[in-house]
């Protein structure tokens, strides 16, 4: 399991907009993060009064930051920032909350020179709340 500190050391998001908490497992095409939500999340203070619910761009932002630190974590790779190539096929759920755990596993499906293409999926419990195939640039 890496911590935040390890994350950080491969990707350059830091807070508030750093949304993986910790890193469960990770090989050389796949990972498994967690981001804990709590009602501290800046973004609850709009979204909405009343009934917060982690925005949809948020939940596939988070799978993206998942996706970039398996690119990253490549020697090749190492030091670039990956950046949003395009969304697509993109499927919301359900809702995510305070006090849920966002599960996010993603799949490198391909990684080429400057280029890469991954399959997320985000769950709350066994759940499925979102899905995207994200394309990075790096």
């Amino acid at each position: 399991m890496l911590d935040i500190k390890q994350i950080q050391s491969v990707i350059p998001h830091r807070y508030p907009f750093c949304l993986i908490d910790r890193i469960e497992e990770v090989s050389e095409n796949k990972i498994t993060a967690i981001k804990n939500v709590t009602i501290n999340e800046n973004f609850f203070q709009g979204h909405f009064p009343g009934e917060p619910v982690m925005p949809g761009v948020l939940i596939i932002e988070a799978m993206a930051q998942a996706g970039a630190y398996v690119i990253l974590s490549m020697e090749e790779n190492k030091g670039k920032i990956a950046y949003f190539g395009g969304i697509d096929k993109a499927k919301f759920r359900g809702k995510v909350v305070p006090g849920d755990t966002l599960r996010l596993e993603v799949e490198m499906i391909k990684v080429k020179k400057m280029a890469g293409i991954g399959k997320g999926v985000a769950y709350v419990g066994d759940k499925k709340v979102a899905e995207a195939e994200l394309t990075f640039m790096f």
